[in-house]
């Protein structure tokens, strides 16, 4: 096996496993300490149990109280309080911010468009479904890898191009800085592309095959 082959299989397999072992450190966090939570219970696990299903409860009860008049009261209230301190008001809205993006991101973004910005240069943006009182389309251009910043910019309907891709495709790309193909699906076949002594190139037969079985 080359170099180049030992490397590949070395990425493979931490790409599956990384974001795994992620995974089961954060439950495994949130266990010690949920279960770490003064309850009258004796049993870690239930009670690590009890105290998750009394914060759904929670805020299954805040966010019914924030779909009525007094819950807007209410959350004005908070927001005009924590706005006052000083330091605590940008981590408060900085936080408010990343889970709005992180709940409800995706489902308001509608359609990604291609926005040339410079001369031959385009950028990945998103339609808003608002427009200016002259005409213009509100557009979501965001940064990558972080795309909880980015800009709000009013362009020209003519001035950009729709994908015709999927929000969670163009959301994939952003997030990867570019490393995530949004062709890249559990089921596609590589082909592997030779060329003979003519220079003209060939695939190989099997991956053909495959490939057109698959299809």
């Amino acid at each position: 096996m080359t170099s180049a082959t030992w490397k590949r299989d070395f990425a493979s397999g931490l790409i599956v496993l990384f974001p795994l072992l992620v995974t089961a450190y954060i439950i495994y966090w949130l266990y010690v300490r949920l279960a770490g939570i003064p309850l009258p219970v004796e049993n870690p696990v239930v009670r690590a149990g009890l105290t998750l299903v009394i914060f759904v409860l929670l805020v299954f009860s805040v966010g019914y109280l924030m779909r009525t008049a007094f819950g807007d009261v209410v959350e004005e209230g908070l927001d005009g309080i924590m706005n006052r301190l000083p330091g605590l008001r940008v981590v408060y809205n900085a936080s408010k911010m990343a889970v709005e993006t992180a709940v409800g991101g995706a489902d308001e973004l509608q359609e990604p468009v291609k926005l040339e910005t410079w001369n031959g240069m385009r950028m990945t943006a998103f339609k808003t479904g608002k427009s200016t009182e002259d005409g213009r389309d509100v557009l979501f251009l965001p940064t990558a890898p972080n795309i909880t910043t980015g800009f709000v910019i009013e362009v020209e309907p003519e001035r950009y191009t729709p994908t015709n891709e999927r929000v969670e495709d163009a959301l994939t790309r952003i997030l990867s800085a570019g490393f995530g193909d949004a062709n890249d699906r559990p089921g596609s076949v590589p082909m592997d592309i030779t060329e003979d002594d003519d220079g003209v190139d060939e695939t190989e037969p099997e991956a053909v095959e495959n490939a057109s079985s698959e299809s």
